[in-house]
């Protein structure tokens, strides 16, 4: 008996006992015929003296071993030996001998069945091939697979190999499948007067759920470079009718990655809330957004021999009224923007925020206001060092972030393109165009117009900047008339509030509807594999990276990310990242 049946103390001492003796026979011997009884007993020393027993042993040692008596009690039925439960379990042994989830590629599963085939027919005495690949070999191998497919898709494969007819209920009834000659379901159809070879009459019959089967569109799918779903499915139709065949085909062109890299769908979350800037009445100019348009072409001086200079256009939009400033600058440097910043503060006051993208000439700009106030407090004022100005990048590659000041830059070049034609202008000159634009386009009305006579002029931003249009004629002096200062001062007030009531009723209502991304797309999230899209270069360069981080906005939408690339962590919105595989839960 194994020591490991009995119980484990019992077990520990006669392993214990077997490790020592080493390859000693253990028999049993009676009590009455035992020896060693004598000294455990505490028999007298006078008895054993005279004791047979202890000086020649049991009487039946003087017999062969054969002779010797046997214990009539069972092993088996010990005290000592441990319970057992026997458990029998059945298990169901697959007949397949292919695990089609080894494989992802359908070429590499076709030829690893086609050497197990080569290797099966070597083991039974046949000619031994040491070649590639042949035909046929390839041909049986695809039977096989095919054959294996049908068996695990398919119940009725079996009832058909019986000689059995399809139930009625069954789905593959309407096909009118059989089994050819080698023992692979075919479809009947209707198509046996036909021209058409065989395999495109009676296709094998495929389930598009099947490892194989995906597989299968897969390869096609490279193979035919990358085609669309309906040139993929008719391909694949040529000698097989998968079945949901359509779904699997556009299934596979949405998961292949570079028909996604091409494709280059970009993500548009729903549009935001308005900020509150744009919401609460304020002075003019109290919010800006600034951007740049050009570069422009400006001579030098009139006359022949002049040189031609690039300049810029810097712009200044009001949040509120957007009221618009223009100034023009001579590079993208940050020493020229901060000279026009400085030239719009004496005009228009200083402002609180000013809103931009994250152009170097902004942002260099920022370095060098901050280094001013932290180096030159003593210099400023006690209000202007505390207060300051606050700037509000947007993230990079994202002008609709700031689409307010976009929109300005647009109208500014519709004006100027039509004014200057082919026209070169002086710096001086050219500065009065734009002047004069700045003009027009604050004499815009904020709202629709109305065709009742009788209801007020529009209002516009120049209603805000001096009380009316800036492009209407001066109204008639009333400086002579007897009216108190305090009445005029009354008078002031009340157009100023009248106008600031119009812009609450007129104004902020056309804000309120959403023109575009208008509904919620499922959200991107954290380890997605995306797409950066470049603008500048073709698809197949665009960046591969992964979500690390994103950035909610105020109303709890993602619109911002950190994606990390190969070259690093970069920042983009998600108007610039594409998805590279969609989620099927999705769909």
């Amino acid at each position: 008996m194994l020591p490991s049946k009995l119980q484990p103390f019992v077990r520990n001492r006669v392993a214990d006992i077997l490790e020592r003796t080493g390859s000693c026979t253990w028999n049993h011997v009676p009590t009455d015929e035992n020896p060693a009884d004598l000294i455990s007993r505490c028999v007298e020393p006078k008895v054993i003296l005279t004791s047979q027993l202890w000086w020649s042993g049991p009487d039946f040692f003087r017999y062969s071993s054969s002779e010797w008596p046997q214990t009539s009690e069972s092993v088996e039925k010990l005290p000592e030996i441990k319970p057992e439960v026997s458990l029998l379990v059945a298990a169901e042994v697959p007949n397949n001998f292919i695990d089609f989830s080894r494989f992802s590629n359908f070429l590499r599963l076709k030829r690893s069945v086609a050497y197990v085939l080569r290797f099966i027919a070597a083991c039974k005495k046949q000619p031994i091939k040491t070649n590639h690949l042949n035909n046929d070999e390839l041909k049986n191998a695809s039977n096989l697979l095919v054959k294996l497919c049908q068996i695990d898709s398919f119940p009725e494969f079996k009832l058909l190999l019986d000689g059995k007819s399809i139930p009625k209920k069954s789905p593959l009834l309407k096909f009118n499948v059989f089994l050819d000659d080698n023992q692979l379901m075919r479809v009947g159809g209707r198509l046996e007067n036909s021209h058409f070879p065989y395999e495109k009459k009676h296709p094998l019959l495929l389930q598009s759920t099947h490892i194989f089967t995906k597989l299968l569109f897969a390869f096609e799918h490279k193979k035919l470079m990358h085609a669309a779903p309906q040139l993929l499915l008719a391909t694949v139709r040529e000698t097989f009718w998968p079945i949901g065949g359509r779904n699997l085909a556009k299934l596979c062109y949405r998961q292949c990655v570079l028909c996604n890299r091409l494709k280059g769908k970009n993500f548009n979350p729903i549009m935001g809330n308005l900020p509150k800037q744009r919401l609460t009445p304020s002075y003019p100019f109290e919010t800006v957004g600034v951007d740049y348009a050009g570069p422009i072409s400006a001579a030098n001086r009139l006359g022949r021999g002049c040189r031609m200079t690039k300049v810029y256009i810097a712009i200044f939009i009001c949040f509120t009224t957007k009221a618009i400033h223009v100034e023009l600058v001579g590079d993208l440097t940050s020493k020229n923007f901060l000279s026009a910043l400085r030239r719009f503060i004496s005009r228009r006051g200083k402002p609180k925020i000013i809103f931009s993208d994250n152009g170097t000439s902004f942002v260099g700009a920022y370095n060098e206001i901050d280094k001013f106030l932290k180096g030159n407090c003593s210099l400023l004022s006690e209000d202007a060092a505390n207060e300051g100005i606050t700037f509000n990048f947007t993230p990079p590659y994202t002008p609709h972030f700031g689409g307010l000041w976009e929109a300005g830059v647009k109208s500014i070049k519709y004006h100027l393109v039509r004014v200057l034609g082919n026209c070169n202008l002086t710096y001086e000159e050219l500065n009065t165009v734009l002047v004069q634009i700045e003009a027009l386009l604050n004499s815009r009305p904020l709202t629709p117009l109305s065709s009742d006579p009788n209801d007020l002029l529009p209002l516009t931003p120049g209603h805000f900047l001096i009380g009316r249009s800036l492009t209407t004629l001066p109204t008639e002096n009333y400086e002579d008339c007897s009216t108190s200062h305090l009445t005029r001062y009354q008078r002031i007030e009340q157009l100023r509030q009248h106008f600031w009531t119009r812009w609450s009723k007129e104004f902020i209502a056309e804000l309120q509807q959403r023109v575009k991304w208008r509904t919620k797309d499922s959200d991107l999230k954290i380890d997605s594999l995306v797409v950066l899209k470049d603008d500048n270069l073709p698809p197949m360069k665009w960046k591969l990276g992964r979500i690390v981080e994103v950035y909610p906005g105020p109303d709890g939408v993602n619109r911002v990310a950190d994606i990390k690339t190969a070259n690093g962590i970069v920042r983009r919105a998600f108007s610039k990242i594409c998805p590279l595989l969609e989620e099927e839960s999705s769909r």
